[in-house]
């Protein structure tokens, strides 16, 4: 991957520094890093056979009907957490690190870790928020340096170790900006994201930033007058 070139990355993130925010909010697939990392580790883990043969099936007929339109995008995000059911939480995550480190640490966006890593050294409060689940996304925050307690990203009951069924959250179109209103007390001063159902979390920021956004997102972002940006990549990606 190609990396901005200084200039580039310096026009996208020293304005953001200069409105000296008290908090931000950040997507993670697709705004952070290229790429899906929840839809990546649920392939890879059905073929690792880190679940049975019978939930493997059941979550494959699931995410069938995803793609069929039948299922929504909120039902899928908790299909792909609920599977791990009788799992320890520990074996889960050693799993979601494994993955994150070797499929996902090359595909993270230069100029986004250096905007983070800033806007933290500047006493901004970030929050990374997610509807891949909370595992692969920990995995991910040991590369951005954010709070284990400021990882909302879609989780469910753990009970002595052992992960249940039962979601306690998944932060998918309004589910992001309830679930920061939650962490915050407040609506976040800066949001990124990428896609569709990011569309609420940056309505409710002060200042909203659409990157490397899918198409109906930049339509929504140029309607509306949010500030649009596009990292650099390699032509091999």
């Amino acid at each position: 991957m190609n990396p901005a070139s200084p200039a580039k990355a310096a026009d996208f993130i020293d304005p953001i520094l200069s409105l000296k925010p008290q908090n931000a909010a950040f997507d993670c697939d697709g705004t952070l890093w290229w790429g899906d990392a929840g839809e990546g580790f649920f392939s890879w883990e059905l073929e690792q056979r880190l679940v049975s043969d019978e939930i493997a099936r059941w979550a494959r007929s699931r995410y069938s009907d995803y793609k069929a339109g039948k299922v929504s995008e909120e039902v899928i995000c908790g299909v792909m957490v609920t599977l791990h059911r009788g799992l320890t939480e520990a074996e889960v995550q050693r799993a979601a690190t494994r993955y994150f480190d070797k499929f996902f640490v090359p595909n993270i966006i230069p100029e986004m870790r250096e905007l983070v890593a800033r806007l933290r050294a500047a006493g901004c409060e970030i929050c990374a928020v997610s509807s891949t689940n909370e595992w692969v996304i920990r995995a991910a925050m040991r590369h951005f340096g954010i709070a284990e307690n400021r990882i909302l990203a879609t989780a469910v009951e753990i009970e002595n170790g052992i992960i249940t069924d039962r979601l306690t959250r998944v932060p998918s179109g309004p589910g992001k900006p309830r679930a920061i209103r939650q962490a915050l007390g407040q609506g976040p001063d800066l949001a990124f994201g990428n896609s569709i159902w990011d569309h609420e979390m940056l309505e409710t920021a002060q200042h909203p930033f659409a990157v490397n956004p899918n198409p109906d997102l930049l339509e929504i972002a140029q309607k509306n007058g949010w500030k649009v940006y596009f990292p650099e990549r390699s032509a091999a990606e």
